[in-house]
């Protein structure tokens, strides 16, 4: 099974990104399940319900979120619905939404997990203690597949989450930092790994946003209201090829479509 991550998608731009390049790879690439970051999908910053049908609508099986899952109100009984769109695991237990969701293919089931780092980000549940209850649970258990999208911050953090979960899931990935790393691997033989997969947006830009806009922040550090830029975009992610039978990561393969 080839199991595509796309990193986070920023504004309208990464959107139309998406939807002209996704299918494409998609059959290029014998793609069975796709996973979207999708947590700035909306312009602004957040995601709304319209960019999340128009992530679902590309493509996309399961859309993972972060931090920003909950900027924009109007997302929160959408999150509740019937939907394949995630929020980390580790927050608040009662917070709308949900922090996994099974890909059922009729012949192979994946459960694919949303979780947030805790390293300079905002406080939430350790994440390590969390995703070991996940794992209990029988519909995950049952699950041959599973995939962990990990928002954080610090690769370090990063990095000790893939060594923890090496042998007990099948990928983990990081997602947040908007910059590509390349440090992607297979753990143990048997867990596929990276880093960050990267953005979806403006190449043009600070992570998805205009760059003088960050500049004058950083030099004054004087409040800003963000403004996505425009202009030429790349979708960045991986494609993880795991084994139906054992759930282990064969290959891993990182993309950058401009």
């Amino acid at each position: 099974m080839n199991i595509l991550a796309i990193g986070d998608v920023v504004g309208s731009a990464g959107c139309e990104h998406v939807r002209r390049h996704l299918a494409p790879l998609k059959k290029l690439k014998g793609i069975d399940i796709c996973i979207v970051n999708g947590e700035n999908s909306s312009d602004g910053n957040g995601i709304t319900p319209v960019s999340a049908q128009n992530l679902l609508d590309s493509g996309a099986d399961v859309i993972t979120t972060g931090n920003h899952v909950y900027k924009r109100r109007e997302i929160y009984e959408y999150l509740d619905g019937p939907s394949s769109v995630i929020r980390p695991a580790n927050y608040v237990e009662n917070n709308p939404g949900q922090g996994y969701y099974i890909v059922d293919k009729g012949s192979v089931r994946a459960a694919v997990i949303n979780l947030a780092g805790t390293m300079h980000m905002e406080p939430v549940q350790n994440p390590f203690y969390c995703v070991d209850k996940l794992l209990e649970k029988d519909d995950i258990r049952d699950c041959k597949i599973k995939i962990v999208d990990f928002h954080a911050e610090t690769t370090s953090e990063k990095r000790a989450m893939g060594f923890y979960l090496a042998g007990r899931v099948s990928a983990v990935f990081g997602t947040h930092t908007h910059v590509q790393t390349a440090d992607e691997q297979i753990i143990k033989d048997s867990t596929g790994y990276i880093t960050d997969i990267g953005m979806t947006g403006p190449i043009q830009s600070v992570l998805g946003v205009k760059s003088h806009i960050i500049i004058e922040k950083l030099k004054t550090n004087m409040p800003a209201r963000f403004e996505n830029e425009k202009g030429d975009c790349f979708m960045c992610g991986c494609i993880f090829e795991i084994d139906n039978g054992t759930g282990h990561t064969l290959s891993v393969e990182r993309i950058d479509i401009r």
